[in-house]
């Protein structure tokens, strides 16, 4: 019996390695037209592909392959579980000549090669403003003060012993999109809309910390939550947000959160640009104006024609 040829799947991979090293320097020099042709090329080599009819038996069902005659790998060969070698494609990527240090930068989460609405932790995108850090739990503290009644320093065992919930909720960049405001300029949704993922937290809601501390709920208006990292991140929340659905979470999918996204605790805001879901947190302010930070007075704001700034 004649070996017939081998037929492709019909899952066609998206072409992820799809930059030469010269190219990449073209796109961090500004020029980037000519990705629109390497897209048209990409896509004409995936549609050219066909599919060949095999006159005969296909041998993958006729014969037995070697994981059907052996012995299999042993159980928690893998204390942790990975994915097949197979898969090795799979992974977040971060845009070539999107920005000039990789400490400040994104990476976008392979969206055109996951089912379902949950984005694994480990490709979960990512976004820093100047690196991330794998922070010992057990060093790390969570303070809440101002407008309350008796300030407080949580340990993550104190946090941990309070009530939890978990939710489901997406995260999406303010900039996700931004690839293809000026050109098209990328072939797959990793690049396009890659700022944007969904996983299950679980923490405590901010309600029970300010309602232990003794929100001063006359004069409370907003709350600041600020960052343990290197750029200390802070943002302003809206009192009426931060008692409705804002967790401080410390698990992301059945487990502790990973370090690119805030390992031991995380600021979980619903509804609000992903700049506003804190990482790393380390404070809670309770306030009665907005603190107009340079989070949101100097970045993350439009200048409108006029020269005011719209945050």
């Amino acid at each position: 019996m004649s070996q017939p040829p081998v037929r492709p799947g019909r899952i066609r991979r998206a072409p992820e390695g799809f930059l030469t090293p010269e190219q990449i320097g073209e796109v961090a020099a500004g020029r980037r037209d000519f990705l629109r042709n390497a897209f048209v090329a990409a896509t004409a080599v995936a549609a050219g592909t066909g599919v060949a009819r095999a006159a005969e038996g296909d041998p993958a069902i006729l014969t037995l392959p070697e994981h059907s005659t052996t012995l299999g790998r042993p159980v928690a060969e893998r204390p942790y579980g990975t994915p097949s070698q197979y898969e090795s494609g799979l992974k977040r990527r971060e845009s070539p000549g999107l920005t000039r240090v990789a400490a400040a930068s994104v990476s976008f989460a392979p969206l055109q090669g996951l089912f379902g609405i949950i984005t694994p932790s480990g490709l979960h995108f990512e976004r820093h403003h100047q690196g991330w850090h794998d922070i010992d739990p057990a060093r790390h503290r969570l303070m809440v003060n101002g407008l309350v009644k008796e300030a407080r320093v949580y340990t993550m065992d104190d946090l941990m012993r309070l009530p939890s919930v978990s939710r489901i909720h997406f995260i999406e960049c303010g900039a996700n999109t931004g690839m293809e405001w000026g050109n098209v300029a990328v072939p797959t949704v990793q690049y396009t809309h890659g700022m944007l993922s969904c996983s299950e937290f679980t923490g405590v809601p901010l309600s029970v910390l300010l309602d232990d501390c003794g929100i001063d709920m006359k004069r409370a208006k907003f709350v600041l939550a600020e960052g343990a990292d290197g750029s200390s991140m802070t943002r302003t929340i809206p009192l009426d947000r931060a008692l409705d659905d804002v967790l401080v979470a410390w698990g992301q999918n059945g487990e502790m959160l990973r370090p690119e996204n805030g390992y031991p605790l995380r600021l979980v805001v619903p509804g609000i640009q992903g700049v506003s879901w804190v990482k790393w947190l380390r404070r809670i302010e309770v306030g009665d104006k907005p603190w107009a930070s340079k989070d949101e007075a100097i970045h993350y704001i439009d200048l409108l024609p006029d020269g005011t700034h719209r945050q």
